[in-house]
């Protein structure tokens, strides 16, 4: 996605998404709050829209009712002509995308924040599609200047492969996502964390309207080389479990010859690769359907250039 605010566009419409999967508990009930009183979102600069993604996965406090929401942006889902028989995410999805996009066009919102909890030791994790996004970038390195806790950012973008999620109906967008958090619960910790979070990226959208000036910056982020699935039986069966020296080890290098797996049999399968790897969602619970260990991703540095601010003439 080609960030439109890195060219000296002002912002002035955002959307502040929770619920995109029903439940991850955080987003939804700091939306809901905000739906009653949105007073601690607006600046101003622009105006901020809270929304509930997906209702019927929320009040039944499932991650989606018929497909996952968070994989129903595609072209194919977007495009496909509406039915009695569609599936509830492809409709809600294409509801979405009318309402905050349509995706790609200058209708578009500005920017989205959708709000995710993980079930993995990933503490707070800045998500975007590519470092491409100039706009992204800068708000991610103000962030990770104006916390006290460390925020890696997560590149999920793979080469080839379309935009599925719910943030790139926007212009411009970041993912939260904190954890370690159970599907199903809120913690008051983390969900005091995330509210920190979003008050730091709105408070970079306002000095960015206002003209302050960003310059260039190195920064680290890792980025999405593949998935790595649990070992299994022909049949499909779970032969083993993250082992015990990789759990919780999110973000921390994987060297070649360290264990990953513990067979139910006792034996243990060991990280074959050539160089170390940063390893992410690590046991992810809500991963377990995909048999989808965790994912495996390179530690990169990008230069990232400086921000343009917007034209005076822009409204």
């Amino acid at each position: 996605m080609c960030s439109t605010a890195s060219m000296g566009h002002r912002l002035n419409r955002v959307a502040v998404m929770g619920g995109t999967h029903g439940n991850e508990l955080s987003g939804v009930y700091l939306v809901k709050h905000w739906l009653q009183d949105p007073s601690e979102l607006q600046r101003r600069t622009f105006t901020v829209t809270p929304f509930l993604a997906n209702p019927k996965a929320t009040k039944r406090c499932m991650r989606y009712i018929s497909q996952d929401l968070n994989r129903s942006f595609t072209k194919a889902f977007l495009l496909s002509k509406g039915t009695k028989d569609d599936l509830y995410e492809v409709s809600r999805a294409q509801e979405i995308n009318q309402l905050f996009g349509p995706r790609g066009s200058a209708d578009a919102f500005d920017f989205i924040f959708d709000l995710h909890n993980t079930t993995s030791n990933m503490a707070a994790c800045l998500i975007s599609d590519s470092e491409k996004n100039v706009f992204t970038m800068h708000m991610c390195h103000y962030i990770q200047k104006h916390t006290q806790t460390p925020c890696p950012i997560y590149l999920y973008g793979l080469p080839g492969q379309e935009n599925y999620s719910l943030m790139s109906v926007a212009k411009n967008s970041l993912g939260l996502e904190l954890g370690p958090q159970p599907h199903g619960v809120l913690r008051a910790d983390v969900s005091a964390h995330m509210r920190a979070l979003l008050a730091c990226g709105l408070d970079f959208i306002d000095l960015f309207n206002q003209g302050t000036s960003f310059p260039a910056f190195d920064i680290v982020a890792y980025k999405l080389i593949e998935s790595v699935h649990f070992p299994r039986s022909p049949d499909g069966e779970f032969l083993g479990i993250v082992h015990p020296q990789l759990q919780d080890k999110d973000f921390l290098p994987l060297k070649p010859g360290e264990p990953i797996f513990q067979l139910l049999s006792g034996e243990e399968i060991f990280y074959e690769g050539d160089v170390p790897i940063y390893p992410a969602f690590i046991n992810e619970a809500a991963y377990y359907e995909k048999g989808v260990a965790f994912l495996k991703l390179e530690k990169r540095t990008f230069s990232i250039p400086p921000l343009e601010t917007p034209a005076a003439s822009t409204p």
